[in-house]
């Protein structure tokens, strides 16, 4: 019997074993995989966001097609196209991304997507030299790069206000066990973005036990 199972082994460091482990089920070798699909995120073995940030740009312009009847419409005011923009094109654009230890290529790849979007909403191209700001203001759209912080804070004070026997706080003090980093660059942690961001916005975590203020803080209006 033949089976459509795959797997993904996740590598926390870059060290590499002499004997590559295989997966068998039913005396049948397992296929591996350097990336799988799991709830609408892309999880990549090497612990990277590159193929997830594709799929979520990719799917928000998915939905920029299907609502370019209504976005592209000249008759449509430029504020109403912004809101609708707003409910149904960026939700499916930053799905996942609170969770995301972004780069700067990651956000600039963002915001290169959201303002090419953003547009083709106004009927304009880059050859006509219109600013990103007076494009934003024109539809009611904040830059998505303040977004994507707005949805890790949100995410983070979620985390610190769980009791500390919630799994999502158990996985905070996790160990490796024989942990080594491989050469290069170390690899980005969500917990230094978190670090960055809070210092922008000037925060502390005690203030994620306040959920009132803290949501105050965080948000970026549009």
């Amino acid at each position: 019997m033949k089976h459509s199972t795959e797997y993904v082994e996740c590598k926390f460091n870059d060290v590499r074993r002499e004997n590559e482990v295989v997966v068998r089920l039913e005396a049948q070798e397992v296929k591996k995989r350097d990336k799988f699909k799991y709830l609408g995120s892309v999880i990549q073995s090497n612990g990277e966001i590159d193929e997830d940030v594709s799929h979520r740009i990719g799917a928000g312009w998915m939905k920029w097609k299907l609502a370019s009847g209504v976005l592209c419409d000249k008759k449509v005011p430029p504020k109403l196209k912004g809101k609708f923009y707003r409910v149904v094109v960026r939700p499916a654009l930053l799905y996942g991304a609170e969770c995301w230890p972004v780069k700067n290529s990651h956000t600039q790849r963002m915001k290169v997507a959201e303002m090419r979007m953003l547009r083709w909403m106004c009927g304009l191209t880059r050859r006509d030299r219109a600013r990103n700001e007076t494009i934003r203001e024109k539809v009611g759209v904040t830059s998505v790069e303040c977004k994507m912080r707005e949805a890790r804070l949100r995410w983070f004070g979620h985390v610190k206000r769980r009791g500390m026997d919630a799994p999502v706080r158990r996985c905070e003090r996790l160990a490796l066990d024989g942990f080594r980093r491989g050469r290069g660059r170390p690899k980005k942690y969500w917990g230094e973005v978190i670090r960055r961001d809070m210092e922008q916005l000037q925060l502390t975590e005690d203030m994620t036990l306040d959920r009132k203020v803290w949501k105050t803080r965080i948000t970026a209006e549009d």
